[in-house]
């Protein structure tokens, strides 16, 4: 049986998270149940071995608009690609389980405040944005690293990384299918994806709290996420003439 699709999926990618989960749902569905929109929130539960699965489900038996969605374990990319794939909103929104964009900036994401886009980027950067509590050596960090990707991969984008980005059903349908990476670089590879399909990018301006429990560690995963850079470049050039053309239609 098909079912109709809502305006808004919000996409939570999780991994161990049964202790920050149930103030993050809590906090989304409070702020969208006073919103205009039609929505769901989709949790996607990346093989966890805590409760977040467990976690997931009873907040989907309290709130049918939210769905539990279990995943093995591949890591953070393939957990945001199943669940944008599956989700059924005409805009769909990647968030992280630790809500350190106050829900109350999604709106800078949509209709009317925000059109003409099929990809558009939370950004820690830029006249607009705010920090709130970030520790100037994880800035730091995080500023040489964004130097690497515009060297390296995309220039002028000047936050890859923010873990908020609101895709268009027909961006995510066209993306997603061709990702490949399940790490922390998946984001890079993504709008390395959408920049040779040339659809439209933008950077929204966003308030950001840092959150002490980040499970990125930009020495241990520093490495790897530097080899994963070399290898999107690689394939980029190697899809970016199919990625261009636009899908064929049925005959």
């Amino acid at each position: 049986m098909s079912r109709a699709p809502v305006s808004l999926s919000i996409v939570i990618p999780a991994f161990n998270e049964a202790t920050r989960l149930p103030a993050t749902l809590s906090r989304l569905t409070t702020y969208l149940t006073q919103q205009p929109w039609e929505w769901e929130i989709r949790v996607v539960d990346d093989g966890s071995s805590d409760g977040t699965a467990d976690v997931a489900a009873q907040a989907a038996a309290r709130e049918p608009r939210i769905v539990a969605q279990r995943e093995p374990h591949r890591g953070k990319g393939g957990a945001v690609r199943a669940g944008l794939l599956a989700a059924r909103g005409a805009y769909r929104f990647m968030c992280d389980a630790d809500l350190s964009m106050p829900p109350e900036e999604l709106p800078r994401f949509l209709p009317p405040v925000l059109d003409g886009f099929d990809v558009a980027i939370g950004s820690r950067e830029g006249q607009g944005a705010r920090r709130v509590g970030e520790p100037w050596r994880r800035h730091f960090i995080g500023r040489v690293f964004n130097r690497v990707i515009q060297l390296l991969v995309i220039r002028g984008v000047e936050d890859t990384q923010c873990g908020f980005k609101m895709f268009t059903a027909e961006a995510a349908e066209r993306i997603f299918p061709r990702t490949t990476l399940d790490g922390w670089a998946f984001d890079v590879e993504v709008l390395g994806l959408a920049r040779v399909m040339q659809l439209r990018v933008v950077e929204v301006p966003i308030e950001w709290h840092h959150r002490g429990e980040s499970q990125v560690s930009p020495f241990r995963d520093g490495i790897a996420m530097f080899a994963d850079l070399l290898r999107i470049r690689a394939r980029l050039r190697r899809v970016a003439p199919g990625a261009r053309r636009p899908p064929t239609s049925p005959s």
